[in-house]
């Protein structure tokens, strides 16, 4: 009766842990006997950002001699016909050299940037292709950053090089510095030297010091590199990543999509509860009557009897109409907001539930519904599952968020991965923007809590 582990919510917090992944996108943190700053050097992380920087010179010096010679060729041509064409090309050719930059900060940084919206033109034809790339800000995204990484890409190139090769050369020279004597005619690697006054490291002591600060360069450089990658990072995702406008749009399409399939799920199981349900028991209780009708005048006491048991079943079909108007939108929640309505819930627990409100005005009638029915299938989850014996629910707000808190005392270990019904609710949550987050260790307690923008 979960959809993701997190650390949950507290009264008093924000979110809490759980959200956030590892650095290397790996599947969780490890344990290790070393500490960070000793093992950095010869970390997978270390080597890829390495290797990143170490492609992403010759890469960014091609790009940026392709984009500059269409570019200023292109800008020249503008006087005639053939300076559009010739731009269009340029920019659809940075656009694909972007896939691939974003293809290798992907595998070697660990970023993944989300594709951006293509150029599409209104009208086929190459004229609407070449006025689609043109008026895309996408296109010229693209373009400034192959113009401005070439620089940083030599700059990031040439610090890291010199870190990483000095320090190896400094640690390593200990066993290599013998080649001096034997090959180079002096004492050592020459520290300092005049025409009268040389310095070599050549004595115990001062090879050691030299291996100790080549130890210090190695273990600074997969930080230096880090931080290097790190302006990388930030380029790739504003200047090659999709606008927040156009992320924005495509969540929003995607919410449109859940709040229909949703909404033509709950269609179809009202359909379904009207005719396996109150349909079928109004239709049983007409062929009573009519029964009953016609015995009514030659046997009153059998038709008096089968009027009775019709009116059994009236009550019924009334009951399962209530039920159901009661699961499309209860009368109390309109008329008496959450507390009352979260109450009436709680009551129909198997399990004792406390509930506690604190709000002093009621949210929007849509956040409100949500509330309500987010509440219900959790006390609905842990009456089928938990095997709890008490349970509590707590709602309060917090600045322009509606909190939600469900904890019972059950046998905890849940798991959506495998498609629970939360999964659902979690989709219902999230097309308003909002969040569900479960802590449900196995043994229990269970904490689920749900948090939706407040609007009033």
């Amino acid at each position: 009766m979960a959809t993701e582990y997190g650390q949950g919510y507290g009264r008093q917090g924000g979110p809490g842990a759980g959200f956030h992944g590892t650095a290397d996108g790996g599947a969780g943190e490890r344990r290790h006997r070393l500490p960070t700053a000793l093992r950095a050097p010869v970390e997978a992380r270390s080597r890829r950002e390495f290797a990143y920087v170490l492609l992403s010179l010759p890469v960014s010096v091609l790009v940026f001699s392709y984009a500059v010679t269409l570019a200023f060729t292109g800008s020249l041509l503008l006087i005639t016909f053939l300076g559009i064409p010739v731009l269009a090309v340029g920019l659809a050719g940075c656009r694909g050299f972007g896939v691939l930059e974003r293809k290798m900060a992907r595998g070697l940084l660990g970023l993944d940037v989300a594709e951006p919206e293509p150029a599409r033109g209104r009208k086929p034809g190459a004229a609407a292709w070449m006025g689609a790339v043109l008026k895309s800000g996408t296109s010229w995204r693209h373009l400034l950053y192959s113009v401005l990484h070439m620089p940083w890409a030599v700059f990031s190139f040439t610090v890291s090089v010199i870190f990483w090769v000095y320090g190896w050369a400094l640690l390593t020279y200990p066993v290599w510095f013998w080649l001096f004597p034997m090959y180079g005619g002096q004492d050592g690697l020459q520290l300092y030297g005049d025409e009268t006054h040389s310095i070599y490291l050549d004595n115990p002591f001062e090879i050691t010091v030299t291996a100790l600060v080549g130890l210090l360069f190695t273990m600074a450089t997969p930080w230096i590199v880090r931080a290097l990658t790190s302006v990388d990072r930030v380029m790739v995702r504003g200047l090659l990543g999709p606008t927040r406008l156009a992320t924005r749009v495509v969540e929003l399409e995607s919410d449109r999509g859940v709040v229909v399939d949703t909404a033509a799920a709950d269609l179809r199981r009202i359909e379904r509860d009207l005719h396996d349900g109150a349909q079928a028991r109004l239709v049983a209780l007409a062929m009573d009557l009519g029964l009953a009708k016609e015995k009514l005048a030659e046997d009153p006491q059998a038709a008096a009897r089968m009027v009775g048991e019709a009116h059994g079943e009236v009550k019924t079909a009334l009951q399962e109409l209530r039920d159901l108007a009661r699961g499309i939108h209860p009368a109390v929640l309109t008329d008496r907001g959450l507390d009352a309505a979260l109450s009436a819930v709680a009551s129909r627990c198997v399990v004792p539930v406390r509930v506690e409100v604190d709000l002093v005005e009621r949210p929007a009638a849509a956040i409100e519904g949500i509330a309500y029915f987010t509440v219900s299938e959790l006390l609905q989850n842990i009456s089928k599952h938990a095997r709890a014996t008490g349970a509590s629910v707590d709602v309060w707000r917090v600045e322009n968020r509606l909190m939600l808190q469900v904890v019972d005392d059950g046998v905890g270990g849940a798991d959506a991965s495998g498609g629970s019904g939360l999964a659902g609710l979690a989709g219902r949550l999230d097309a308003v923007d909002g969040i569900l987050v479960v802590d449900s260790p196995v043994g229990g307690p269970t904490r689920v809590t749900a948090e939706l923008p407040w609007r009033g």
